[in-house]
């Protein structure tokens, strides 16, 4: 389950994303497009080019975690 507090920051990439890509290929857009380290415990926000699919991915500490959603009606 993915809780979310007042103090969390929430990054949402505006250009759409390959969602083939898991943890390594998603930190590495991270890195390469941003300043920001992967492992800083924000949540960052990825969607695919038909705004159909939606996948987050947050360092909890002990290690990624990658959330995935594929809508089935309409987009976001």
């Amino acid at each position: 389950m993915l809780a979310v507090g007042p103090k969390d920051s929430l990054f949402l990439f505006s250009e759409p994303t390959d969602m083939r890509k898991s943890f390594d290929g998603l930190c590495g857009l991270i890195r390469n497009c941003t300043d920001k380290n992967p492992m800083d415990r924000n949540i960052y926000i990825f969607v695919n080019k038909s705004r159909n699919m939606i996948k987050l991915l947050r360092f909890e500490g002990d290690g990624f975690a990658i959330y995935f959603k594929r809508l089935e009606k309409g987009r976001i």
